[in-house]
């Protein structure tokens, strides 16, 4: 259907290379991949606490956590430690990073977003003594990892994850402590649940030894906003320079030590209210510290810590730079997916699918009666011999994450026939490749997930020389925004806008069911989904207004890296303008061709038009490069409201007017042809051109006609402006003063006195001073 629709609309699509993700010819070459990816050290087979669906029964990134649930089915995500596929994405994350500065063609806020995620930080690894009389035994230092080591003085506790070591062996003996980071572990993952949840602790009853201190100890609690997966998974709380660990400290009674002075602070004095103080100053209650500023600080903290060794035999302190950045857990529960073309022996371990049974294809037979993956179900499916010794085995079960799928699409478009490797060498590179893609187009939903993805498997295939030289997928990206719709619900949910009549203009709309025109509500306008049936099909719209109309209106009403508000109001004045333009050039086509009988001169309003034709079709270039199409849109609509006063004022006497209502007509066949390729060849046809609109070249202007001849500059007196005056194009600054003295509204300003300047910045402005 989706194809059927996009065909009708007349999108000028590639189909013979179209391909479907799921389809064993292409899934193929992922099984392919991902064995290269294995060879070369890229793909990694590990215990780790991976993010639980509950409901889908299956194991999520951490990007696919939105809010604590599970971006497909909205579940509380849980935690749990199985044995899980990733790819290493993290040993790219430096490369990922730096690359991100190149990418000038894609928009700040993707970038940003990117830069985020991967989230390079300096910092501190400082190995705190833990108190022998209160730690476990065996338990002697605690490692923290800090951006922040200058505040060190400002620390009133530890606070460690619930699946620190160190949390769990203390739990052993502490029944209430187990209990606790039981119920942590039932919270959301995501670092926006952790934000929201309120703060918690326990106190583990054990203490942790100040590294500049001996005799100066810190609680150490168990927090339910620490992770493992961040840092060390253990951090030192300065309240008064963190806002959490302030909100904490409060909770638990905790000192709160300002340690950071702002200008014009008095430090006998400062205190820390309700909001920590996370900005500039100068150091204080901090001992050898006070009197420098943060940054010095931390340096001075880093060589004292390193020139000293701990319990552990190690420095108490090292420099370290770490990554927010995981590595991409990639296996799912599911059936819906690539197999991942792994075997499993109890002899020789995990082994790689041979090449040769390759794909390893889905079955065709699966039930899906009972929850969890229905590959681990399936009767025989699993079952086969392990390639290196010949024993019975069984195959991995696990299936990739989709976006996988969608993370080297791009590199197979290129050549999506070839059966033998997943890439052509010599479409994706060098002179004649089609790598990198010039201008992708996406959702800014994509930012972490796909787009960052596909930035890493385009690095992955250079390293397996499916790419040689492409590590950048996507040259320019453009984030564009979504199709949104009124909403409407009745008594017995919500009801689609082809079921519903509306009346009345503001606030005295009201909504009416079709058929017994009983009153609904009106909801707020959103992205349309089925969910709120505020969709609105392609095929009715086509049906009746043409796909022109609907291109028309989709470019024109708001730029495209916005929403756009589907309304009927608006698809019929885009349709009006169809019918407006096919009535104009048929008005126009018995008018001369451009060219013939030789071409007049143009004078008064024929030459007004020739430069408004002109200047348009250099202003529908620039906004259609610059992907502004609202704004061409606009600048049509003008000239074809020009084009129709003109030819209204002067068809029937002016030779030269109605040769330049002709011309102006040839150029809007074909600069709507983008947007509207039917009624674009109909305007060329009814011109009596030959050919198709389609097949001519892209209209040129001449940068004669698109120079205007008169400026009209913005004239000041005392620094106030008092008029516009206009002046020939290439006027001398004598004639501009001179033009600019002449008028009325000035001459009243002068009052018959001589100005005592007159400045003229060419171009721009006239200053005059009395």
């Amino acid at each position: 259907t989706m194809k059927g629709q996009l065909k009708t609309m007349g999108l000028s699509l590639d189909w013979s290379r179209e391909f479907a993700t799921c389809d064993p010819s292409y899934y193929k070459h992922q099984q392919k991949l991902f064995l290269d990816f294995w060879k070369s050290g890229l793909v990694e087979r590990r215990t780790a606490k991976v993010n639980w669906d509950p409901v889908d029964q299956t194991v999520l990134a951490n990007e696919q956590v939105i809010d604590g649930k599970g971006w497909r089915s909205g579940a509380e995500v849980e935690q749990r430690d199985l044995t899980q596929w990733f790819f290493k994405i993290t040993s790219m994350s430096e490369e990922l990073l730096d690359a991100l500065d190149g990418l000038d063609r894609w928009p700040d806020k993707v970038r940003t977003m990117q830069k985020n995620w991967i989230g390079r930080s300096e910092g501190l690894l400082i190995r705190w003594p833990l108190d022998a009389d209160t730690a476990p035994r065996g338990e002697n230092t605690l490692d923290i990892y800090t951006t922040r080591p200058d505040t060190i003085f400002g620390a009133s506790f530890m606070a460690i994850a619930a699946d620190h070591p160190l949390a769990k062996k203390a739990a052993e003996t502490n029944p209430a402590l187990a209990a606790f980071c039981e119920e942590t572990r039932r919270m959301g993952t995501s670092a926006a649940a952790l934000e929201t949840a309120e703060k918690k602790g326990f106190d583990t009853g054990i203490r942790a030894v100040h590294p500049f201190d001996p005799d100066w100890t810190l609680p150490v609690y168990v927090a339910n906003f620490v992770l493992m997966d961040y840092g060390t998974g253990a951090i030192f709380g300065c309240p008064s320079g963190d806002q959490r660990d302030l909100d904490f400290a409060r909770k638990y009674g905790l000192p709160v030590i300002p340690v950071v002075l702002p200008e014009g602070e008095d430090a006998a004095s400062f205190e820390i209210g309700e909001e920590a103080y996370v900005d500039d100053g100068v150091m204080i209650n901090s001992r050898f510290l006070d009197g420098m500023t943060p940054g010095d600080a931390f340096n001075e903290v880093a060589d004292r810590l390193e020139q000293v060794m701990s319990g552990s035999n190690m420095p108490m302190a090292e420099r370290r730079v770490q990554f927010r950045l995981r590595d991409w857990l990639i296996s799912r529960q599911r059936f819906w997916g690539c197999p991942i073309p792994a075997i499993h022996c109890e002899a020789c371990g995990t082994q790689p699918a041979p090449e040769a049974d390759l794909p390893i294809r889905l079955p065709d037979d699966v039930s899906f009666d009972k929850p969890g993956n229905p590959l681990d179900h399936h009767p025989g499916w699993k079952h086969t011999t392990c390639p290196k010794c010949g024993a019975n085995a069984v195959r991995d079960t696990d299936t990739m994450d989709t976006f996988v799928d969608s993370s080297w699409y791009f590199a197979r478009f290129t050549d999506p026939w070839n059966e033998e490797s997943p890439t052509t060498l010599d479409y994706v590179d060098g002179r004649n490749g089609w790598l990198p893609v010039n201008q992708y187009i996406g959702g800014i939903e994509h930012a972490i997930l796909h787009l960052l993805y596909s930035r890493f498997f385009a690095r992955a295939m250079n390293v397996t020389g499916h790419l040689n030289e492409v590590r950048e997928p996507f040259e320019g990206l453009f984030t564009q925004g979504m199709v949104v719709h009124e909403t409407y619900k009745g008594p017995q949910g919500w009801v689609t806008p082809a079921e519903v009549r509306v009346e009345g203009e503001g606030d005295t709309r009201k909504a009416f069911l079709i058929g017994n025109d009983s009153e609904i509500a009106i909801g707020p306008i959103e992205k349309m989904s089925k969910s709120k049936k505020n969709v609105v099909d392609p095929d009715d719209i086509i049906a009746s207004y043409g796909a022109d109309t609907a291109r028309w209106f989709m470019l024109s009403d708001s730029p495209p890296d916005r929403d756009v508000i589907w309304t009927e109001a608006g698809v019929e004045g885009a349709h009006r303008f169809v019918q407006r333009i096919w009535r104009l050039i048929n008005s126009i086509a018995e008018a001369p061709k451009a060219g013939e009988g030789g071409t007049p001169d143009y004078n008064g309003e024929a030459l007004d038009l020739a430069k408004d034709t002109h200047k348009t079709i250099r202003f529908v270039g620039e906004n259609i490069e610059a992907l502004g199409f609202n704004r061409a849109v606009a600048s049509i609509y003008t000239l074809a409201n020009r084009v129709q006063a003109a030819w209204n004022d002067g068809k029937a006497q002016d030779a030269g007017l109605q040769h330049a209502c002709r011309h102006a007509c040839d150029v809007l066949a074909r600069l709507i042809a983008p947007m509207m390729p039917h009624l674009a060849e109909e305007c060329w046809q009814a011109l009596g051109n030959g050919g198709m609109v389609a097949e001519q070249p892209w209209p040129q202007f001449d940068p004669a006609l698109v120079v205007d001849d008169t400026l009209t500059l913005p004239v000041q007196v005392n620094g106030k402006k008092r008029a516009d005056v206009t002046i020939a194009a290439d006027a001398s600054q004598e004639d501009i003063i001179a033009a600019t003295l002449a008028l009325d509204v000035i001459k009243g300003y002068l009052n018959g006195q001589e100005p005592r300047k007159v400045i003229v910045v060419p171009k721009r402005i006239v200053n005059i001073v009395v």
